[in-house]
């Protein structure tokens, strides 16, 4: 039987406490080789100027940035918090040239110009969205006609089995609960091809793998 979606937030992650202790689990998965640097990048993403939706500490942007010439990064957080901690790590990574560039906002009111974007990404946030659709709906809008949507998240109808491995696994342990109201909040693969279809999105497809799903759009996705 599926488990019913059960919303996890509509305000990010907020307080210095949270923010930091997040930190320490992106950094472990950048350490671990656990981003989705690789997949985004063979989807596509490899040039130009890049928007991140909800790049929380910064990692899976600063890690693509390091790994791409010429490119810029734009990323778009809801938490003030958030944007402070993602600031430092570009410091760290040496990007303080303006290669990337932190904004608060809310991801469905986007404060960017139609066709601004050579790629829009996301890792990790999509179940945090209040308005999916709408956020879809403008990551459309900025996109530029020969652009490249890569978006990744949890899945709820995770096998339990490997849910459990990731709970145990998860590092620091007081990230545990907090993963587990993720996957609780995250979207299945019905429920993602049936919310795509509604948006502006001319081309995407959505596939699963063992601990979630992925969306890659554009107008070449066959």
């Amino acid at each position: 039987m599926k488990r019913e979606r059960i919303p996890e937030t509509n305000v990010g992650i907020q307080g210095e406490c949270t923010v930091a202790m997040f930190d320490a689990f992106q950094r472990s998965m950048r350490d671990r080789g656990l981003l989705e640097t690789g997949r985004m990048i063979r989807a596509g993403v490899t040039k130009g100027h890049a928007l991140e939706v909800g790049p929380g500490p910064g990692y899976l942007g600063l890690e693509w940035l390091r790994n791409t010439e010429e490119t810029r990064l734009t990323a778009v957080d809801i938490s003030p918090d958030m944007i402070r901690v993602a600031e430092r790590n570009a410091r760290e990574y040496g990007f303080s040239d303006g290669r990337v560039t932190y904004v608060l906002s809310n991801a469905d009111v986007l404060p960017f110009e139609d066709d601004s974007f050579d790629a829009v990404f996301s890792n990790g946030s999509l179940h945090e969205w209040e308005n999916s659709l709408g956020v879809l709906n403008e990551v459309a809008r900025v996109l530029k006609p020969s652009g490249v949507v890569f978006i990744s998240d949890l899945r709820r109808d995770i096998h339990p089995l490997i849910r459990f491995v990731m709970h145990v696994t998860a590092r620091p342990k007081e990230i545990r609960s907090g993963l587990e109201t993720s996957i609780n909040a995250a979207y299945t693969e019905n429920e993602l091809k049936a919310m795509l279809a509604r948006t502006t999105l001319d081309c995407w497809k959505v596939t699963c793998n063992p601990f979630g799903v992925e969306i890659v759009g554009g107008n070449n996705i066959q």
